[in-house]
């Protein structure tokens, strides 16, 4: 490392590092009064004067002038006779200020600056990096994705800065190539090995929440309240707003007009549906709302254990329990209840258990059904073939088989 390479990494960081003149100045006066104190002993008597335009730097050394033979602290007195071989006009009891050239400096002096100077840079980059991104979470940010890997994706920011997008915090359908924009929010910022980790997130429900407030105004200027969010990323979402003004629709808003609104989003999230609940302080009203769009008959609601036993004719079973129990499951923890659905007791008491079939249907696909909410033979015969399809994901062949032998047992009788 000469001296001219240590200056000119001067510019370099005045230049290209993201770092503000007086903070530079600091550092670098910082380094340089620890190299002077480890040479000298001490950096109490020196100057230095930076010049961060010019990349270069000055030091002085100040020393007081004695009598000859009168010196008690060579580090900061001078003898006159020495004093006066540098100017002959110096007299005793002056100060002396002494130039200290950097070509003064050993090389392994200059290297162990120069590193000194880069570790304090970059450790001040870092310390930057983490104050910035932990004042910015729960934030949107956008990026460029530039390295996909199987278990995250390295995203940069518009400085260049990584981020990184883990696969748990993805959204199923997500699937990104180098060079694609993605947006997230901010999950959370970490220091590992004093190097910060900025973690993103798709899946989490501030992200809905804020794709929500830059798409409806009313909700950016609290006019509209998101009381609460539930989501089964890529698939469903629920999402409770209030209004304390009556002349503003809450649901109508964040549709908004033929759907403009939401459409966005739900292009953002994977195709995720959005139900938009008017939130309400009575459980069995959020109960029903949430649930939507089954009809409910009847709910008895128990505060103490915080459950609701939910009742509805065998057709409406299926949508209140929704595909792969999305539905009801996004409605628990949307209204803080547990639900449990039942069919009214006045239904047909010829139906079969759908257990019953196992010797001729599968236990698996048994078993998708009752996750739609068809757990008899006639709640699955009362569904149109094309509904069972779309909520179950089953082939059409599978389907097929099923409706034969449920047909079947009622042909028999």
């Amino acid at each position: 490392m000469k001296t001219t390479d240590l200056i000119d990494s001067f510019s370099e960081f005045k230049d290209f590092k993201n770092i503000d003149r007086e903070t530079l100045m600091h550092i670098l006066e910082e380094v340089f009064r620890t190299a002077l104190a480890k040479r000298y002993g001490s950096d109490d008597n020196f100057d230095i004067i930076i010049n961060i335009d010019k990349g270069d730097l000055e030091i002085y050394r100040n020393r007081l002038i004695v009598e000859d033979g009168q010196l008690t602290d060579d580090k900061r007195e001078i003898e006159y006779s020495d004093a006066i071989k540098i100017e002959s006009d110096f007299e005793v009891g002056e100060d002396l200020s002494e130039p200290i050239l950097l070509s003064e400096f050993g090389r392994r002096e200059i290297l162990a600056i120069h590193q000194n100077l880069v570790s304090k840079i970059q450790d001040y980059e870092k310390s930057l990096i983490f104050q910035k991104y932990k004042d910015r979470v729960g934030e949107i940010v956008i990026g460029e994705v530039y390295q996909p890997w199987n278990k995250e994706i390295l995203v940069l920011d518009e400085e260049k800065i990584e981020l990184v997008l883990p696969k748990s915090e993805q959204i199923p359908a997500d699937r990104f190539r180098k060079g694609d924009t993605v947006r997230a929010i901010v999950l959370k910022v970490e220091l590992k090995n004093n190097n910060p980790v900025i973690i993103l997130s798709r899946t989490s429900p501030i992200f809905l929440e804020r794709l929500l407030e830059a798409e409806v105004p009313e909700i950016y200027d609290g006019l509209i309240t998101i009381r609460n969010i539930v989501r089964v990323p890529g698939e469903r979402a629920k999402v409770a707003v209030e209004s304390y003004d009556d002349r503003i629709d809450p649901v109508g808003s964040c549709v908004g007009m033929k759907g403009n609104r939401i459409h966005g989003i739900v292009r953002e999230l994977k195709n995720e549906n959005i139900d938009v609940i008017n939130y309400s302080s009575r459980p069995d009203v959020m109960i029903r709302r949430s649930l939507s769009p089954a009809e409910i008959s009847k709910i008895v609601i128990n505060d103490e254990t915080k459950c609701a036993e939910v009742f509805m004719e065998p057709d409406q079973v299926s949508l209140a329990i929704g595909k792969g129990g999305h539905n009801i499951k996004l409605a628990s923890k949307l209204c803080g209840y547990e639900i449990e659905v039942y069919r009214n007791t006045d239904e047909d008491l010829d139906d079969v258990d759908l257990k019953e079939f196992s010797d001729e249907i599968d236990q698996w696909i048994i078993d998708v059904l009752i996750n739609i909410g068809c757990d008899t033979a006639k709640s699955v015969l009362a569904l149109p073939k094309d509904e069972l399809l779309n909520r179950t994901d089953l082939e059409e062949e599978t389907i097929d088989h099923v409706i034969e032998v449920l047909k079947a047992e009622f042909d028999e009788e």
